[in-house]
Protein backbone atom coordinates (compact mmCIF):
# COMPACT_ATOMS: atom_id res chain seq x y z
CA UNK A 1 0.00 0.00 0.00
CA UNK A 2 1.45 3.58 -1.14
CA UNK A 3 1.91 6.01 1.93
CA UNK A 4 -0.55 8.73 0.13
CA UNK A 5 -0.34 11.93 3.46
CA UNK A 6 2.41 13.85 4.32
CA UNK A 7 3.77 14.57 7.99
CA UNK A 8 1.63 17.74 8.15
CA UNK A 9 -1.43 15.46 7.03
CA UNK A 10 -0.82 13.11 9.58
CA UNK A 11 -0.13 15.35 12.35
CA UNK A 12 -3.16 17.36 11.74
CA UNK A 13 -4.95 14.06 11.54
CA UNK A 14 -3.73 12.67 15.19
CA UNK A 15 -4.80 16.00 16.70
CA UNK A 16 -8.58 15.91 15.23
CA UNK A 17 -8.75 12.20 16.27
CA UNK A 18 -7.81 13.01 19.94
CA UNK A 19 -9.55 15.74 20.13
CA UNK A 20 -12.39 13.97 18.72
CA UNK A 21 -11.95 11.14 21.06
CA UNK A 22 -12.04 13.51 24.22
CA UNK A 23 -15.16 15.05 23.19
CA UNK A 24 -17.06 11.68 22.03
CA UNK A 25 -16.00 10.79 26.19
CA UNK A 26 -17.48 14.39 26.99
CA UNK A 27 -20.62 13.95 25.95
CA UNK A 28 -20.79 10.60 26.55
CA UNK A 29 -19.93 7.63 24.50
CA UNK A 30 -22.56 5.96 24.63
CA UNK A 31 -24.75 9.04 22.89
CA UNK A 32 -25.78 9.10 19.23
CA UNK A 33 -23.11 11.67 19.17
CA UNK A 34 -20.45 10.50 21.12
CA UNK A 35 -20.34 7.26 18.57
CA UNK A 36 -19.81 9.53 15.97
CA UNK A 37 -17.13 11.31 17.70
CA UNK A 38 -15.53 7.61 18.42
CA UNK A 39 -15.64 6.66 15.08
CA UNK A 40 -14.35 10.03 13.44
CA UNK A 41 -11.63 9.60 16.18
CA UNK A 42 -10.87 5.92 14.88
CA UNK A 43 -10.50 6.66 11.41
CA UNK A 44 -8.70 9.67 11.49
CA UNK A 45 -6.07 7.85 14.30
CA UNK A 46 -6.10 5.00 11.71
CA UNK A 47 -5.05 6.50 8.82
CA UNK A 48 -2.53 8.57 10.81
CA UNK A 49 -0.95 6.02 12.11
CA UNK A 50 -0.97 4.30 8.43
CA UNK A 51 -0.21 7.40 6.18
CA UNK A 52 -2.82 5.99 3.71
CA UNK A 53 -6.44 7.75 3.35
CA UNK A 54 -8.32 5.61 1.02
CA UNK A 55 -10.56 8.55 0.64
CA UNK A 56 -7.86 10.33 -1.67
CA UNK A 57 -7.71 7.39 -3.88
CA UNK A 58 -11.34 7.49 -4.47
CA UNK A 59 -11.20 10.99 -5.19
CA UNK A 60 -8.46 11.08 -8.02
CA UNK A 61 -5.40 9.41 -6.01
CA UNK A 62 -4.76 12.82 -4.32
CA UNK A 63 -1.55 12.84 -2.72
CA UNK A 64 -0.33 15.22 0.30
CA UNK A 65 3.12 13.47 0.47
CA UNK A 66 4.58 14.93 -2.37
CA UNK A 67 5.76 11.67 -3.82
CA UNK A 68 4.44 8.13 -3.80
CA UNK A 69 6.32 6.20 -0.98
CA UNK A 70 5.77 2.62 0.10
Amino acid sequence: MLRNEGPVDRGIRAVIGVIAAIAAFSVGAGSGLGILLLVVAAIMLLTAATGFCPLYRVLGNLNTLGRNRV
